[in-house]
């Protein structure tokens, strides 16, 4: 994979290079699976696990870029963000002339199935609060809040690996995912603990990846958001289905540029991967 600037007002565009440099946006209307990864596909061609690298984009604040692929699955990596972060940082950002548009959340939009509950809040700046509750021994009930800051994503949510059961391993693989999954990329837990011998990075990594899911999961909307997104017992699944939810509801949110902005925010200009970069 390799990261690429764009010119303003391209926003983040997937490129096959093993199909001819077949474009997909990175849009919530190109979303077409959202099990254990949020998949993208346009015209029947795929790429698989992009939220993680998504949230790395929309933390540090990235709105244009190319990012190449000679494959349907992104690279896990460690199964964080933080890799990414690393990478992005390292090529630099640029500002554009361009004026940044935010998505502000005008009206409660709530969605509800059983137990798993997602909503988003009007609210001044970016803000998550998620909350899980695994019968697990190494994960019960967890909650996490988070205001997005340029500051703290790298230390506090970036490093959170994804997590899966042991007995499930088998089943992902047989669907084309986890391909190259080991204890390397993930957090793998057994029925009475964790396999990985270094352990948790946090406590409450679990409850963390989630936040690190829903930022990434929510950069498909193609503009910052301002609002406060409370996720109960979610999943990729809920995230798009509130994302869809709010697109057609015109009433629930608006575009405002930071001189609209009752409060301050992020920088308004748009920013790009300054230069190419790979993984």
């Amino acid at each position: 994979m390799r990261l690429y600037p764009a010119p303003a007002n391209t926003g983040i565009v997937f490129r096959r290079t093993d199909l001819d440099n077949f474009a997909i946006e990175a849009n919530v209307r190109n979303v077409a699976r959202v099990s254990y990864a949020t998949s993208l596909m346009r015209k029947g061609v795929l790429i698989s696990t992009t939220e993680h690298l998504l949230s790395a984009l929309a933390a540090l604040k990235v709105d244009n870029v190319f990012v190449e692929i000679d494959n349907l699955e992104l690279p896990i990596v460690d199964g964080s963000a933080l890799p990414f972060v690393k990478i992005i940082k390292k090529a630099g950002l640029r500002r554009q002339r361009a004026t940044r548009l935010f998505a502000k959340v005008l009206k409660p939009i709530e969605i509800a199935e059983g137990a798993k509950r997602i909503a988003v809040y009007p609210c001044e700046e970016s803000r998550i609060t998620y909350r899980i509750d695994f019968s697990h021994p190494s994960i019960g009930a967890q909650t996490r809040d988070f205001e997005l800051k340029h500051d703290n994503y790298e230390t506090e949510i970036a490093p959170a690996r994804t997590f899966g059961f042991f007995e499930e391993i088998e089943m992902l693989r047989k669907n084309g995912l986890i391909r190259g999954g080991s204890l390397e990329n993930a957090v793998v837990l057994s029925r009475d603990g964790v396999m990985n011998p270094e352990g948790l990075r946090f406590p409450d990594e679990f409850c963390r990846h989630k936040v690190l899911d829903v930022i990434g999961d929510f950069a498909l909307l193609g503009h910052p958001l301002l609002g406060h997104v409370v996720a109960e017992r979610g999943g990729h699944a809920l995230h798009v289905a509130l994302l869809s939810r709010l697109l057609r509801d015109r009433t629930a949110w608006t575009l405002a540029n930071s001189a609209e902005l009752s409060s301050p925010a992020p920088t308004p200009t748009l920013s790009r991967v300054a230069s190419a970069v790979g993984v």
